[in-house]
């Protein structure tokens, strides 16, 4: 299963990805922070092509 990853430079804060999927993505001080291991109750995909800034991708 690809592992969500956040690339920090990239990332706004928007929380976009937050909102998308709660359980693996949470935004502190600004950042947003994979915060479990996969997307098991979301899709990792629409939160990828939901990112303004394309500061997350996925990884095998």
């Amino acid at each position: 299963m690809p592992k969500p990853k956040v690339n920090e430079e990239l990332c706004i804060g928007c929380g976009t990805c937050e909102a998308l999927c709660p359980k693996t993505f949470k935004v502190e001080n600004g950042k947003s922070k994979v915060i479990a291991e996969s997307c098991e109750d979301c899709d990792c995909s629409e939160v990828v092509s939901s990112c303004p800034v394309n500061a997350i991708s996925l990884e095998s």
